[in-house]
């Protein structure tokens, strides 16, 4: 699919508490996500660069040293080996993220 609507975009269950659909090409991948309220990511890491938008509701989410509370139309990025996670609140979080697609092998 070549375009999305993000105000009528179908989610369909991707792991407890999130909400997803992606769109996966040769080289990157597109998700859309809605996280449920009280949701961790307690921190990973992967070999390729990520950035995304927040579009509705509020997340906490730490790069590295840095920790930042993200609110609609606030943006991140990850550098490719970064230690990254994020934490929600009371209300679900919808974002928008883009990832390099990690090759196989």
């Amino acid at each position: 699919m070549a375009f999305w609507n993000l105000g009528a975009l179908q989610l369909e269950a991707f792991r407890p508490g999130i909400m997803s659909k992606a769109e996966i090409g040769d080289s990157l991948i597109m998700v859309c996500m809605q996280i449920g309220q009280g949701k961790e990511d307690t921190g990973h890491e992967h070999p390729f660069d990520q950035c995304g938008i927040v579009l509705e509701g509020q997340i906490e989410m730490f790069v590295g040293q840095e920790r930042q509370l993200l609110t609609a139309n606030e943006c991140y990025f990850i550098p490719s080996g970064e230690r990254h996670g994020w934490k929600t609140f009371d209300q679900p979080v919808k974002v928008l993220d883009i990832s390099v697609k990690q090759p196989r092998g």
